[in-house]
């Protein structure tokens, strides 16, 4: 009896040494969503082994599992991996009008052609790995640093143990850095918390409506469609989506008929997206504190609601032609493999930003001067599923804005970085940075940290900000949302980084769907403004007896910060100290720049002032700065 013991000890053992899986990586993703993914292929390009962890079979989470495929606002910043992204759909479609489908989005395209094209990024990079259908289990942590995460083997059965140097959040409701003991928020502020003028007089739990998508296909004329009548169907449930359908006035009146709405989210090759909030499949549903299995079978009231919705626009409205695509998403139902979560766990960071940041960038906080990603989007609240909800959250007139680096970073735990929507901002402003670029692009700052940290063998928190700004330069990504400058401006570099500096100032217009910031590189530097932006590197000076400066006074500018940072500038190319050679180098770089002869006594431009600062004294790593945006002396 006891040798079968023995043996059944030593065959328990042996299959659960089996039924583990250990690995290492320098950086772990987890969550293979829009920021995650994003995340995953900076990090790898800039050299680090990246493991992307994704419990579904897709990439692209919101902007391809969740089927939410027209793309919410940054058409006029093509920015670093969303400007790539963006190309791909061109080049496979056949250019940028093949996709300007519907009237929602300049940018619209079947779901599992933006999954393919994730996972063709993905494979180029030889040191990313991608490991499907593995679901977030718990993060392993020793004393305040995070160290990787087990995770279960959704096919196998296996559990996943995963080692890592750095480790990025990138949930859908930032399950891991809350497994991680990290404080969060979860629904609105309070007005007098944030200082935000949003009228919310106390803070509550209430998060956006999510929705369950469906992606409709024309199968022709003659064909029906029509799916079987869910049950608790009732047209008036949906009652106002579209004028063909409208009878109880008591609610708002719809400006659009069923064409128009149904041509809201139209995708090349006769597709239609259904992410309808007007009376359409949007649904109030709180997920964030339940456990995955549970959340899964909540969900089904959400699918259900979509359902419905199809059957109203097939049987009511009389479009049987449109049937769920049978081409796109790998699921039993067709719908969509995730919900499209709008909000989730905000986490509590190195600093919160708020909308009065957002609003007014150059007004209170220097946060612009650690800025990583940028968005246009307006601030988009649904709550209309949601009677509890205030119903004023909603569009607010601001301009374009950048997210500081400062928001994915956690307080008090190391080894994590947080992507997605879980980034620390308030309630209002995860309106406007939950859109697909702004997540993507915070995802590839996420992975510019993540790579950083491994490689200067820093905690997230211990890497520069101006060295994360700089690389994110060199992947042609924006840092401040110019409107009128392109990352194929000869001198986008050189606006992005004396923009961060303070030194030239963006202006803030705010534009319906696709607010701006405009620089105006060909307009006149106005001499008491730059001299006063200035002084952090040059104190009190004054060098120009007129209303706009010029190239003369430029230059002396330049000198005067030459000399007051001395030994920054000791080594420079540039002959600071001689009048006449700095001269002629300067005849010479004049020219090569592009701007022609010299001309000392000429009014000087922006884009001229941004170039000649930058290439000479660099005021851009002359001087600090932290995650407040404060210098660092």
């Amino acid at each position: 009896m006891k040798k079968i013991l023995l043996l059944l000890c030593l065959l328990v053992s042996a299959a659960s040494i089996h039924a583990q899986v250990r690995l290492q990586t320098e950086v772990l993703v987890i969550g293979g969503g829009t920021g995650g993914t994003a995340a995953g292929v900076q990090a790898a390009r800039m050299g680090a082994k990246t493991i992307i962890t994704e419990p579904t079979v897709w990439l692209g989470g919101m902007m391809t599992a969740a089927g939410v495929s027209a793309i919410d606002g940054n058409h006029n910043l093509p920015s670093g991996l969303w400007a790539e992204f963006r190309s791909a759909l061109y080049k496979h479609y056949g250019g940028a009008n093949k996709v300007a489908t519907g009237w929602v989005s300049n940018t619209l395209f079947e779901p599992h052609v933006g999954d393919s094209i994730w996972k063709a990024f993905c494979k180029r990079e030889q040191t990313l790995s991608v490991l499907f259908q593995h679901r977030f289990i718990r993060v392993i942590k020793k004393d305040k640093q995070v160290t990787g995460a087990v995770f279960m083997d959704m096919q196998s059965g296996k559990t996943v143990t995963i080692q890592a140097k750095q480790v990025i959040d990138a949930t859908e409701l930032g399950d891991v850095f809350a497994n991680a003991g990290m404080l969060f928020d979860v629904g609105m502020e309070a007005s007098k918390l944030t200082g935000e003028k949003v009228n919310i007089a106390a803070s509550n739990d209430i998060i956006q409506d999510l929705t369950y998508v469906g992606v409709l296909k024309d199968y022709g004329p003659g064909v029906d469609c029509t799916i079987v009548q869910p049950k608790g169907f009732d047209p008036a449930e949906f009652d106002g989506a579209c004028t063909d359908y409208y009878q109880n006035t008591t609610r708002v009146k719809p400006s659009w008929d069923a064409a128009k709405m149904l041509n809201y989210g139209k995708l090349p090759n006769k597709k239609y997206m259904l992410n309808w909030p007007a009376y359409g499949n949007d649904y109030y549903l709180n997920l964030i504190h339940v456990q995955d299995t549970a959340r899964e079978r909540m969900l089904d009231a959400a699918k259900q609601q979509t359902l419905r919705f199809i059957y109203f626009i097939q049987h009511t409205l009389g479009y049987k032609h449109l049937g769920l695509a049978d081409d796109e998403f790998p699921t039993k139902d067709r719908l969509a493999l995730i919900p499209y979560h709008r909000e989730g766990r905000r986490v509590k960071g190195q600093i919160r930003f708020t909308l009065n940041e957002l609003a007014d960038p150059y007004g209170g906080k220097a946060l612009y001067r650690t800025a990583v990603s940028v968005g246009d989007y307006p601030v988009d609240q649904h709550h209309r599923k949601n009677p509890d909800a205030p119903q004023h959250l909603s569009f607010y007139p601001v301009p374009s804005f950048s997210v500081p680096l400062g928001a994915l970073i956690p307080e008090g735990v190391k080894g994590l970085i947080v992507a997605e929507k879980g980034i620390s901002v308030s309630n209002a402003v995860n309106g406007a940075t939950r859109l697909q670029p702004c997540v993507l692009l915070t995802g590839q700052a996420a992975g510019v940290l993540a790579a950083l940290a491994v490689k200067q063998q820093k905690d997230a928190a211990g890497v520069a900000v101006r060295d994360v700004q700089e690389a994110l330069i060199k992947a042609k990504a924006y840092l401040l949302p110019f409107y009128d400058i392109k990352p194929d401006h000869p001198h986008f570099a050189a606006a992005q980084r004396i923009g961060v500096t303070g030194i030239l100032r963006g202006k803030g217009i705010p534009n319906a769907w696709a607010n701006q910031t405009w620089l105006y590189p060909d307009s006149l530097v106005h001499a008491q403004r730059i001299l006063e932006y200035l002084k952090p590197f040059t104190g009190n000076i004054a060098v120009s007896q007129g209303e706009y400066l010029t190239c003369n006074d430029a230059l002396s500018i330049v000198k005067i910060i030459a000399v007051k940072h001395l030994k920054q500038t000791r080594n420079s190319a540039w002959h600071f100290v001689d009048d006449a050679q700095l001269q002629q180098q300067l005849i010479k770089a004049w020219s090569d720049w592009g701007f022609g002869v010299w001309q000392g006594q000429n009014a000087i431009t922006r884009i001229q002032m941004a170039k000649l600062l930058d290439a000479t004294v660099d005021p851009f790593h002359l001087k600090a700065v932290n995650h407040l945006g404060e210098w660092i002396d």
